[in-house]
Protein backbone atom coordinates (compact mmCIF):
# COMPACT_ATOMS: atom_id res chain seq x y z
CA UNK A 1 0.00 0.00 0.00
CA UNK A 2 1.09 3.57 -0.85
CA UNK A 3 2.21 5.25 2.45
CA UNK A 4 0.75 8.04 3.31
CA UNK A 5 1.59 11.38 5.04
CA UNK A 6 0.01 14.49 7.02
CA UNK A 7 2.49 16.86 4.62
CA UNK A 8 5.43 15.64 1.93
CA UNK A 9 8.13 18.62 1.74
CA UNK A 10 10.31 18.52 -1.09
CA UNK A 11 13.69 20.17 -0.31
CA UNK A 12 15.80 19.49 2.50
CA UNK A 13 17.33 22.95 2.85
CA UNK A 14 17.14 25.76 5.22
CA UNK A 15 13.01 26.34 4.33
CA UNK A 16 12.23 23.21 4.32
CA UNK A 17 13.74 21.28 7.24
CA UNK A 18 12.03 24.49 9.01
CA UNK A 19 8.59 23.63 7.59
CA UNK A 20 9.10 19.98 9.16
CA UNK A 21 10.07 21.21 12.57
CA UNK A 22 7.16 22.99 12.70
CA UNK A 23 4.69 20.23 11.14
CA UNK A 24 6.63 17.59 13.22
CA UNK A 25 6.29 19.70 16.64
CA UNK A 26 2.30 20.01 15.58
CA UNK A 27 2.26 16.41 15.86
CA UNK A 28 1.82 15.84 11.41
CA UNK A 29 2.96 12.61 10.20
CA UNK A 30 5.44 14.35 7.44
CA UNK A 31 8.23 13.24 5.24
CA UNK A 32 11.14 15.67 3.77
CA UNK A 33 12.73 14.34 0.63
CA UNK A 34 16.12 16.04 -0.47
CA UNK A 35 17.73 15.94 -3.42
CA UNK A 36 20.96 17.06 -1.30
CA UNK A 37 21.86 19.90 -3.34
CA UNK A 38 21.87 23.13 -1.23
CA UNK A 39 22.26 26.60 -2.97
CA UNK A 40 25.13 27.29 -0.42
CA UNK A 41 26.82 24.43 -0.72
CA UNK A 42 30.15 25.94 -2.25
CA UNK A 43 30.37 28.16 1.16
CA UNK A 44 32.61 27.49 4.19
CA UNK A 45 30.07 29.74 6.25
CA UNK A 46 26.66 31.43 6.04
CA UNK A 47 26.62 35.31 8.12
CA UNK A 48 23.46 37.43 9.26
CA UNK A 49 21.81 34.37 11.00
CA UNK A 50 21.12 35.36 14.38
CA UNK A 51 23.18 33.41 16.69
CA UNK A 52 24.08 31.07 13.77
CA UNK A 53 26.28 33.30 12.26
CA UNK A 54 29.65 32.39 10.69
CA UNK A 55 27.97 28.92 10.90
CA UNK A 56 29.39 26.35 7.90
CA UNK A 57 26.12 25.62 5.93
CA UNK A 58 26.47 21.69 6.18
CA UNK A 59 26.81 22.03 9.89
CA UNK A 60 24.06 23.89 9.83
CA UNK A 61 22.03 21.38 7.68
CA UNK A 62 22.93 18.39 10.26
CA UNK A 63 21.37 20.51 13.14
CA UNK A 64 18.32 20.91 11.26
CA UNK A 65 18.18 17.35 10.62
CA UNK A 66 19.01 16.04 14.03
CA UNK A 67 16.18 18.67 15.41
CA UNK A 68 13.31 16.99 13.02
CA UNK A 69 13.86 13.71 13.71
CA UNK A 70 12.86 14.18 17.24
CA UNK A 71 9.62 14.38 16.66
CA UNK A 72 9.54 11.84 14.36
CA UNK A 73 9.88 13.80 10.83
CA UNK A 74 11.93 11.31 8.48
CA UNK A 75 13.78 12.03 5.90
CA UNK A 76 15.15 10.68 3.00
CA UNK A 77 17.59 11.35 0.63
CA UNK A 78 16.40 11.28 -3.25
CA UNK A 79 14.98 13.59 -5.61
CA UNK A 80 11.39 14.17 -6.71
CA UNK A 81 10.52 13.11 -10.11
CA UNK A 82 6.99 13.56 -10.65
CA UNK A 83 3.58 15.18 -8.69
CA UNK A 84 -0.31 14.35 -9.21
CA UNK A 85 -2.87 16.02 -7.38
CA UNK A 86 -6.20 14.28 -6.59
CA UNK A 87 -8.07 13.57 -3.54
CA UNK A 88 -4.58 13.93 -2.06
CA UNK A 89 -1.26 14.59 -3.92
CA UNK A 90 0.82 11.45 -5.05
CA UNK A 91 4.79 12.27 -5.05
CA UNK A 92 7.07 9.66 -6.81
CA UNK A 93 10.82 9.74 -6.13
CA UNK A 94 13.97 8.88 -8.38
CA UNK A 95 14.31 6.19 -5.98
CA UNK A 96 11.28 4.43 -6.51
CA UNK A 97 9.14 5.61 -4.06
CA UNK A 98 5.81 6.42 -4.40
CA UNK A 99 3.88 8.16 -1.37
CA UNK A 100 0.56 10.37 -0.87
CA UNK A 101 0.50 13.95 0.96
CA UNK A 102 -2.52 16.17 2.05
CA UNK A 103 -0.35 18.75 1.99
CA UNK A 104 2.78 19.49 -0.37
CA UNK A 105 5.91 22.09 0.62
CA UNK A 106 8.05 23.21 -2.31
CA UNK A 107 11.32 24.03 -1.42
CA UNK A 108 13.24 23.11 -4.11
CA UNK A 109 15.11 26.52 -4.22
CA UNK A 110 17.34 27.31 -7.47
CA UNK A 111 20.31 26.82 -8.94
CA UNK A 112 22.86 29.46 -10.04
CA UNK A 113 24.13 29.59 -13.61
CA UNK A 114 28.01 31.54 -13.20
CA UNK A 115 29.69 33.11 -16.08
CA UNK A 116 31.82 31.45 -18.55
CA UNK A 117 34.83 32.58 -17.34
CA UNK A 118 37.54 29.92 -16.46
CA UNK A 119 38.67 30.30 -12.51
CA UNK A 120 35.16 31.38 -11.45
CA UNK A 121 33.41 28.40 -11.10
CA UNK A 122 36.15 26.50 -9.40
CA UNK A 123 35.89 29.59 -7.00
CA UNK A 124 32.81 30.21 -6.51
CA UNK A 125 32.18 30.53 -2.49
CA UNK A 126 35.84 30.96 -1.68
CA UNK A 127 37.22 34.62 -3.24
CA UNK A 128 34.21 34.13 -5.97
CA UNK A 129 31.45 35.92 -4.66
CA UNK A 130 28.27 37.16 -5.69
CA UNK A 131 26.47 38.65 -1.68
CA UNK A 132 28.33 41.17 0.12
CA UNK A 133 25.87 40.76 2.98
CA UNK A 134 26.60 37.35 2.81
CA UNK A 135 30.62 37.71 3.02
CA UNK A 136 31.41 41.60 2.28
CA UNK A 137 32.93 41.36 6.33
CA UNK A 138 35.13 38.87 5.62
CA UNK A 139 36.87 39.97 2.60
CA UNK A 140 36.24 43.80 4.02
CA UNK A 141 39.21 46.58 2.70
CA UNK A 142 40.97 44.22 -0.43
CA UNK A 143 40.95 44.68 -3.70
CA UNK A 144 37.61 43.97 -5.12
CA UNK A 145 36.83 43.30 -8.60
CA UNK A 146 32.88 42.89 -9.97
CA UNK A 147 32.44 40.73 -13.04
CA UNK A 148 29.66 42.42 -14.85
CA UNK A 149 26.95 39.86 -16.53
CA UNK A 150 24.95 42.78 -17.73
CA UNK A 151 24.28 46.49 -17.52
CA UNK A 152 22.31 45.90 -14.20
CA UNK A 153 25.81 45.04 -12.94
CA UNK A 154 26.17 48.31 -11.73
CA UNK A 155 24.08 47.99 -8.65
CA UNK A 156 26.24 45.40 -7.34
CA UNK A 157 29.13 47.53 -7.73
CA UNK A 158 27.64 49.95 -6.27
CA UNK A 159 27.07 47.98 -3.36
CA UNK A 160 30.01 46.55 -2.79
CA UNK A 161 31.82 49.77 -2.38
CA UNK A 162 30.51 49.53 1.03
CA UNK A 163 33.27 47.26 1.68
CA UNK A 164 36.01 48.47 0.38
CA UNK A 165 36.81 51.63 -1.66
CA UNK A 166 39.07 49.76 -4.06
CA UNK A 167 36.99 48.36 -6.26
CA UNK A 168 37.08 47.81 -10.32
CA UNK A 169 34.51 47.19 -12.56
CA UNK A 170 35.05 44.83 -15.17
CA UNK A 171 32.75 44.93 -18.01
CA UNK A 172 33.57 42.13 -19.60
CA UNK A 173 31.00 41.08 -22.74
CA UNK A 174 28.75 44.94 -21.84
CA UNK A 175 29.74 47.64 -23.80
CA UNK A 176 30.27 50.96 -21.72
CA UNK A 177 27.77 52.62 -24.13
CA UNK A 178 25.17 50.43 -22.11
CA UNK A 179 25.56 52.13 -18.84
CA UNK A 180 23.18 55.00 -18.25
CA UNK A 181 25.02 58.57 -17.47
CA UNK A 182 23.16 58.26 -13.90
CA UNK A 183 25.21 54.88 -13.57
CA UNK A 184 28.55 56.29 -14.67
CA UNK A 185 28.23 59.28 -11.99
CA UNK A 186 26.90 57.08 -9.48
CA UNK A 187 30.92 54.75 -10.01
CA UNK A 188 32.47 57.62 -10.26
CA UNK A 189 31.21 58.88 -6.99
CA UNK A 190 31.60 55.64 -5.19
CA UNK A 191 35.36 55.86 -6.39
CA UNK A 192 34.62 52.80 -8.60
CA UNK A 193 36.66 52.51 -11.56
CA UNK A 194 35.24 51.25 -14.89
CA UNK A 195 37.72 48.49 -16.59
CA UNK A 196 35.96 47.91 -20.49
CA UNK A 197 37.71 44.86 -22.22
CA UNK A 198 36.55 40.85 -22.26
CA UNK A 199 37.78 38.69 -18.94
CA UNK A 200 39.78 35.90 -20.06
CA UNK A 201 40.65 34.12 -16.91
CA UNK A 202 41.00 34.56 -13.00
CA UNK A 203 45.27 34.59 -11.71
CA UNK A 204 45.77 32.29 -8.78
CA UNK A 205 48.66 32.19 -6.77
CA UNK A 206 49.10 29.31 -4.19
CA UNK A 207 45.30 28.32 -4.15
CA UNK A 208 44.05 32.17 -3.75
CA UNK A 209 42.90 34.95 -6.32
CA UNK A 210 45.17 37.08 -7.09
CA UNK A 211 44.35 39.21 -10.44
CA UNK A 212 41.84 39.41 -13.01
CA UNK A 213 43.76 38.88 -16.79
CA UNK A 214 41.44 40.59 -19.56
CA UNK A 215 41.47 39.46 -23.26
CA UNK A 216 44.37 41.94 -24.10
CA UNK A 217 46.65 40.52 -21.85
CA UNK A 218 46.44 43.05 -19.49
CA UNK A 219 46.20 42.14 -15.78
CA UNK A 220 44.83 43.75 -12.79
CA UNK A 221 45.54 42.59 -9.16
CA UNK A 222 42.29 41.77 -7.27
CA UNK A 223 41.99 39.54 -3.99
CA UNK A 224 38.20 39.27 -4.03
CA UNK A 225 35.88 38.77 -7.06
CA UNK A 226 32.14 39.60 -7.18
CA UNK A 227 29.88 38.27 -10.17
CA UNK A 228 25.83 38.18 -10.09
CA UNK A 229 25.11 34.42 -11.51
CA UNK A 230 21.87 33.50 -13.85
CA UNK A 231 19.62 32.19 -11.33
CA UNK A 232 17.85 28.99 -12.83
CA UNK A 233 14.55 28.61 -10.36
CA UNK A 234 13.29 25.15 -9.76
CA UNK A 235 10.12 25.05 -10.55
CA UNK A 236 9.29 22.34 -12.72
CA UNK A 237 6.79 20.59 -10.06
CA UNK A 238 5.11 23.27 -9.58
CA UNK A 239 4.78 23.90 -13.01
CA UNK A 240 3.52 20.13 -13.42
CA UNK A 241 1.03 21.08 -10.65
CA UNK A 242 -0.64 24.02 -12.62
CA UNK A 243 0.67 26.40 -9.90
CA UNK A 244 0.94 30.19 -11.26
CA UNK A 245 4.15 31.88 -12.05
CA UNK A 246 4.99 35.41 -12.44
CA UNK A 247 8.27 36.81 -13.78
CA UNK A 248 11.10 38.54 -12.25
CA UNK A 249 14.62 39.82 -13.53
CA UNK A 250 15.90 37.04 -11.85
CA UNK A 251 13.45 34.46 -13.67
CA UNK A 252 9.96 32.88 -13.34
CA UNK A 253 8.50 32.05 -9.57
CA UNK A 254 5.14 31.09 -8.36
CA UNK A 255 2.36 33.56 -6.86
CA UNK A 256 2.54 32.96 -3.37
CA UNK A 257 0.23 34.71 -0.80
CA UNK A 258 2.04 35.91 2.88
CA UNK A 259 1.88 32.09 3.93
CA UNK A 260 3.36 30.87 1.08
CA UNK A 261 0.33 29.44 -0.40
CA UNK A 262 0.62 28.82 -4.38
CA UNK A 263 -2.13 29.23 -6.75
CA UNK A 264 -2.76 25.58 -6.68
CA UNK A 265 -4.66 24.58 -3.15
CA UNK A 266 -2.37 22.88 -0.74
CA UNK A 267 0.50 23.32 -2.30
CA UNK A 268 2.84 25.50 -0.16
CA UNK A 269 6.90 27.19 -1.68
CA UNK A 270 9.40 28.74 0.92
CA UNK A 271 12.81 29.72 0.62
CA UNK A 272 14.40 30.41 -3.08
CA UNK A 273 11.60 28.65 -4.47
CA UNK A 274 9.53 31.63 -4.01
CA UNK A 275 12.23 34.37 -5.23
CA UNK A 276 15.86 35.16 -5.53
CA UNK A 277 16.90 36.84 -2.44
CA UNK A 278 15.57 34.85 -0.11
CA UNK A 279 18.91 34.45 2.45
CA UNK A 280 19.10 31.02 4.65
CA UNK A 281 17.00 33.32 7.83
CA UNK A 282 14.66 34.43 5.11
CA UNK A 283 14.12 30.97 4.18
CA UNK A 284 13.90 29.45 7.47
CA UNK A 285 11.29 32.08 8.31
CA UNK A 286 9.07 31.47 5.09
CA UNK A 287 9.33 27.45 6.23
CA UNK A 288 8.05 28.19 9.25
CA UNK A 289 4.96 30.42 7.83
CA UNK A 290 4.16 27.67 5.89
CA UNK A 291 3.96 24.81 8.03
CA UNK A 292 1.78 27.15 10.36
CA UNK A 293 -0.75 27.81 7.96
CA UNK A 294 -1.00 24.34 6.58
CA UNK A 295 -1.53 23.41 10.61
CA UNK A 296 -4.13 25.41 10.53
CA UNK A 297 -5.47 24.62 7.43
CA UNK A 298 -5.55 20.93 7.98
CA UNK A 299 -7.08 21.39 11.24
CA UNK A 300 -10.01 23.41 10.30
CA UNK A 301 -10.60 20.90 7.11
CA UNK A 302 -10.69 18.37 9.72
CA UNK A 303 -13.04 20.40 12.07
CA UNK A 304 -15.22 20.93 9.21
CA UNK A 305 -15.46 17.19 7.83
CA UNK A 306 -16.77 16.36 11.10
CA UNK A 307 -19.37 19.01 11.70
CA UNK A 308 -20.55 17.81 8.36
CA UNK A 309 -20.43 13.55 9.93
CA UNK A 310 -22.79 15.19 13.04
CA UNK A 311 -24.60 17.31 10.86
CA UNK A 312 -26.10 15.35 7.96
CA UNK A 313 -27.63 17.02 5.20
Amino acid sequence: MTEKYAVVVIGGGAAGLSAALVLGRARHRTLVIDAGEPRNAPAGHMQGYLSRDGMPPADFLAVGREEIARYGVELVRDRVVAVESGEDFTVVSDGGRTVRARRLVVATGLRDELPAVPGVAERFGRDVLHCPFCHGWEVRDQPFGVLATSPASVHQALMVSQWSKDVRFFLHTVAEEELSDEDLRRLAAAGVDVVAGEVAELVTEDDRLTGVRLADGAAHARSVLFTAPRAVPQTGLLERLGAELHETPFGAYPVVDATGLTTVPGVWAAGNAVGYAEQVVHAASGGYRAASAIVGDLLMTDLDAAVRRQNPA
